[in-house]
């Protein structure tokens, strides 16, 4: 593809340098992905600045630069004002615009976003429908799995992937909508088909500093759906009823809104709820019928997971008894109230519970399984937002029996320091500081006894730790197996 037939897409440049037109073979933003005939585009990211590799790129064989400054060199500089915008758009022309020959599933929200991405993916599977999904855990198609360095990538790999999909055959992407990627214009020129909202609680105060700002990033999901109402391909907005943000978002769309929630105020709801040690049960409500579904799965919270994925599944016009057959075959998503299998007569959960209001909801879970104890060990990430850390400390000591504070992934802070910040919410109250979370787990696994319930909350299916600038092997689930394994051979 030329470089003319690139800049088309762009209504507003400028090109500076020779008068050429190279054949651009690949697009790329990191100067260690530059192979000669590529378009390198110079952003200004959070750590590095882009525009200072722009020789390294030429050197490599760069054909072309985007960039919102001007630059004296010995091939084209495209200049923009918002080369991350026109990267996004640069993308999709490049890609030819993937988005649009799929079915496209958003789902974005404080808690969930993970779990109802496979949830929808269970439901589109039991349809028979081929499906690719991005987010937090990974990139998945069929049986190809690859590493996700973020919860929503970046434009120009969103696009890639897109494409890749749509070269697998894939007919519906599903992909986590996190505020960051939304924010900073990850999924401009994605054409978005269902836009999910599942909850909206205090998360990510160091980035966004406002919960103002919080909400309106999650709003761009909702807002960017269009409003051209084409019959052929309609969009929709699949909100929680029962979250007062919905109102927000409401006024925001000019999508077609289906609801979710616990009562018959919603368009899909759940009745007879029956919750148990490892299930729930309850009758699923949609406006064309009733059907009653086991889910492999316990907590409330996990309800309206299905509940979301269930309304999505709807609007696509997926029969009822698929959408039970689709929910009822997922046994578990890694890290999310993970259950680790092991002989011992307690109870160990492994949760990616990282907000005061996820961490409430999987101990509130947990306490419904009726534990004689109720042991939790939980950390904050460092550089992240300190305001949430007393509040987590307090639900801890409030909802759990015995709170352990530990470190988490402490980035570039003092983990003393972290935990200094926890102990301030929780003055006169019992709990135990074990500063090394490998420590931390094993005191709480030989803490337990008969019918106790230990929760390992924080880093979910995360395999390593942040500590300083490096990441250290980590993972919650074979620490804790390590120990009970340790631990039962010595009773033998």
């Amino acid at each position: 593809m030329r470089l003319s037939d690139l800049t088309g897409c762009l209504p507003f440049y400028e090109i500076k340098g020779p008068e050429s037109d190279p054949e651009i073979l690949k697009v790329c933003h990191h100067h260690q992905d530059v192979e000669p005939g590529s378009l390198f585009a110079a952003i200004k990211g959070e750590k590095a600045d882009g525009r200072f590799y722009i020789e390294k790129a030429i050197e490599k064989g760069a054909a072309a630069i985007l960039s919102d400054t001007e630059h004296h060199l010995n091939v084209p500089v495209v200049i923009v004002k918002h080369p991350r915008h026109a990267l996004a758009y640069i993308a999709n022309q490049f890609y030819d615009y993937p988005s649009f020959d799929l079915n496209v599933i958003g789902v974005t929200g404080t808690n969930g976003k993970t779990t109802v991405t496979h949830m929808v993916q269970a439901i589109l599977e039991a349809s028979e429908t081929k499906t690719g999904i991005i987010g937090t855990l990974y990139v998945k198609q069929g049986n190809v799995v690859k590493k996700a360095e973020n919860t929503t990538p970046d434009s120009l790999l969103l696009q890639q992937t897109l494409a890749e999909f749509r070269s697998e055959g894939v007919e519906v992407a599903i992909l986590e909508a996190s505020s960051h990627g939304l924010s900073q214009g990850r999924m401009f020129g994605c054409d978005v088909d269902i836009a999910i909202f599942t909850n909206l609680t205090q998360d990510h105060l160091d980035y966004h500093e406002t919960m103002e700002h919080y909400k309106w990033s999650k709003t761009l999901l909702f807002s960017q759906l269009g409003h051209s109402h084409v019959n052929n391909a309609p969009k929709f907005a699949v909100l929680n009823h029962d979250d007062p943000f919905t109102e927000e978002i409401t006024a925001a769309t000019s999508a077609h809104i289906i609801t979710y929630g616990l009562t018959a105020e919603s368009d899909i709801y759940a009745e007879n709820l029956i919750q148990s040690k490892e299930t729930t049960s309850f009758t699923l409500c949609t406006p064309s019928g009733k059907a009653d579904i086991q889910l492999n799965f316990a907590g409330l919270f996990n309800v309206y997971n299905a509940l979301a994925s269930a309304a999505a599944a709807f609007v696509k016009r997926i029969p009822i008894e698929i959408i039970v057959k689709g929910l009822e075959s997922i046994i578990g998503v890694p890290g999310r109230f993970e259950i680790v299998k092991h002989d011992s007569p307690f109870t160990v959960i492994v949760d990616y519970a990282h907000t005061p209001d996820s961490l409430k909801n999987i101990l509130s879970a947990a306490r419904k399984m009726n534990p004689r104890k109720l042991i939790t060990v939980i950390g904050c990430g460092g550089d992240r937002d300190r305001a949430k850390r007393p509040v987590m400390a307090r639900i801890a000591c409030e909802q759990a029996d015995h709170a352990i504070f530990t470190s988490d992934n402490p980035r570039t802070e003092d983990p003393k320091k972290i935990l200094r910040d926890m102990e301030k919410g929780v003055h006169g109250r019992a709990y135990k500081t074990i500063e090394d979370r490998r420590e931390a787990i094993k005191y709480a696994i030989a803490k337990a006894s008969e019918g106790d319930i230990i929760i390992i909350a924080g880093k979910g299916h995360e395999k390593f730790q942040l500590i300083k600038n490096d990441k250290i092997p980590f993972d919650d689930k074979s620490v804790a197996e390590d120990f009970l394994n340790k631990f039962q051979l010595e009773d033998v």
